[in-house]
């Protein structure tokens, strides 16, 4: 049966839940600065996240796990200064919560009071059960992350898909049931097979985020700096590109500089 898509003014865990029970997709993109939030939230996006990714896309780093909790503090309170609607998630940076449950308070704290953030987003399983469950216990949302997961890519070795033997899978779908269990908002689920995706979706009763997880999820997540383009190296194959900033930026920024060598720019009408 078709729904009617509700206006949402400002999306809360809530609206969330509420979109997923009405079979209304999630919309779901990074953001690290005001410029590209307030373009993002004004765009409609449901969910802003300001990821770790920012320790490659914004600093070049070959993994996550360099960026520290008070560069993501610096990205997440730039962020939400943007946004007006969406829902600002901010991943606790790898470090900051695995060790112990009052660590990862400790640092999920000082995040969402420096930063202004609505809720946190947090990497792995059964294993980071006791920092999930004393992050909720002080009223923090927490947003789950299974399958694979940038912070532990040394443990991997390799960012090919998971969970495609039998064990792995069950294990991933007992992670999403505890999570939800606990109390998680939502799961997102990264680089899995969609058959067990859909299945995690229709066996948990909150949203399920898919990067590279396939359709029968309930919403979907990309970089922004990949979907529009800007990066021009990752391809993997859930990426779809809406745009090729990068082949547009450099043709503007090669004319820009072009003009000033000729001394084209600036013309008697570009000066006072």
């Amino acid at each position: 049966m078709s729904v009617a898509k509700k206006d949402y003014k400002i999306v809360t865990t809530k609206s969330l839940y509420e979109m997923k029970v009405n079979g209304e997709k999630i919309s779901m993109l990074t953001a690290y600065d005001y410029t590209m939030a307030k373009i993002v939230d004004s765009s409609g996006v449901d969910v802003i996240l300001v990821g770790d990714s920012a320790s490659n896309v914004m600093a070049g780093h070959e993994t996550t796990l360099p960026i520290t909790l008070d560069q993501m503090i610096y990205h997440a309170s730039s962020v939400v200064r943007a946004v007006e609607r969406a829902l600002v998630v901010v991943d606790l940076p790898f470090g900051t919560y695995q060790s112990d449950s009052k660590t990862a308070l400790r640092s999920a704290i000082k995040v969402m009071k420096e930063s202004g953030a609505h809720a946190l987003k947090l990497e792995g399983g059964k294993e980071i059960k006791e920092g999930i469950k004393k992050i909720l216990g002080a009223g923090i949302p927490v947003m789950g992350h299974l399958g694979l997961t940038p912070q532990s890519i040394y443990k991997f070795g390799t960012y090919n898909v998971r969970a495609k033997e039998e064990e792995e899978a069950n294990q991933l779908i007992e992670d999403a049931k505890m999570l939800e269990k606990i109390g998680c908002f939502a799961i997102v689920l990264e680089k899995i097979p969609a058959t067990l995706a859909e299945k995690v979706a229709q066996t948990v009763k909150i949203p399920i985020i898919g990067i590279g997880a396939g359709g029968g999820v309930d919403g979907q997540v990309l970089v922004v700096h990949d979907m529009i383009g800007m990066n021009n190296e990752f391809n993997p194959r859930f990426l779809r590109r809406y745009m090729n900033l990068f082949e547009d930026m450099s043709n503007a920024i090669g004319q820009y500089v072009s003009d000033v060598k000729s001394k084209d720019f600036p013309n008697a009408n570009e000066q006072y």
